[in-house]
């Protein structure tokens, strides 16, 4: 029920249009609280986007961490399933891959063509948590990624790639590896892999999660849209790999920042401090999300009012570009 800026819309409100069957006796519609989505602690977007009176294209970023979540909410919001030509995967992490298998599982079962699944190559066998001060005991691991042959088996079209590309008809820039330039982001200091093949059978530190990737289109008139799930990389780090590609400016940051949690406290202000003050032009507007942290959200809303706007599970962004605004874009300049 938060205030939004234009072209930000609640889920409430598309219900309304999604099942407009009126009351018998109210004779107005009745919101349908069975029908809303539900959220859980992982990243999926569905990412619509369309050149001008081209044929858009419909990319699923991520699909949340179970089997459950996002059939139910694909289902709650009435997606055409059967349009949805690519799914792209951030990273071998199970809170972004979870919901893979039963939405491949889903599309399958309807009439259409088969559904690319671009993946990173680097599948771990698996990952664990070791928490601090030593981050050298796995406390545990999270549930396996969906294997290759999985993915194959439930209808999906696989495509690895570990260096930059476009999909969705060109209108989606996958990235390829993040390079890691700043000081202050360090990486996950707990994190684990499970080595698999000839020194399989023991834990070993992976504090960079190199298969990560993010996802940027670039709108005219308004720049880049970056979609980064979780940010091991860092955001600032996305933030200027992006700009260094593209040379133009950010108009939006939507994603987990990763950066909840004590160990990552540290890295706030000087997030902040880039994405607000050294980053010009500044993002317009940013949607902190999953792993981003209450803190994290707080202090991006001192710096960005209106411009940090509360995110979460069935909120729709519409973004409209118009060319004849775009060469008074500019390549973004930051120390």
């Amino acid at each position: 029920m938060t205030k939004l800026p234009p072209g930000f819309t609640h889920e409430a409100s598309q219900h309304v249009q999604l099942y407009p069957e009126l009351d018998r006796i109210t004779g107005v519609p009745v919101i349908e609280l069975d029908d809303f989505c539900c959220g859980a602690h992982g990243f999926a977007a569905l990412i619509e986007t369309q050149v001008d009176d081209q044929e858009s294209h419909l990319t699923l970023f991520d699909t949340g961490p179970d089997s459950q979540s996002l059939v139910r909410n694909i289902a709650a919001m009435k997606i055409p399933v059967e349009k949805i030509e690519c799914v792209m995967t951030s990273h071998w992490h199970r809170d972004h891959t979870g919901g893979l298998l039963s939405f491949l599982k889903l599309r399958k079962s309807t009439p259409s063509n088969p559904c690319i699944v671009d993946v990173h190559p680097d599948r771990p066998y698996a990952r664990g948590i070791a928490p601090g001060p030593a981050y050298d005991k796995v406390l545990c691991a999270l549930p396996p990624d969906p294997t290759f042959e999985l993915i194959e088996k439930a209808g999906g079209v696989l495509e690895k790639h570990s260096e930059g590309h476009a999909i969705a008809g060109g209108t989606v820039w996958v990235s390829g590896e993040i390079p890691r330039v700043t000081s202050f982001e360090t990486g996950i200091l707990g994190g684990m892999r499970w080595l698999d093949g000839p020194e399989s059978g023991k834990w070993t530190k992976e504090q960079h999660i190199m298969d990560e990737r993010y996802a940027a289109i670039d709108i005219a008139g308004k720049g880049l849209v970056i979609f980064s799930a979780c940010s091991h990389a860092g955001i600032v780090n996305v933030v200027k790999d992006a700009i260094v590609m593209f040379q133009r400016p950010i108009y939006m940051v939507i994603g987990g920042l990763h950066l909840a949690g004590p160990e990552f406290s540290p890295r706030i202000p000087p997030t902040v401090e880039f994405l607000s003050r050294s980053l010009r032009p500044a993002p317009t507007y940013i949607l902190p999300m999953h792993c981003s942290g209450f803190q994290a959200k707080l202090a991006l809303e001192a710096a960005f009012g209106e411009g940090c706007v509360p995110a979460g599970v069935g909120l729709k962004v519409e973004i409209i570009g118009d060319k004849k605004y775009d060469k008074e874009l500019f390549a973004p300049v930051y120390q």
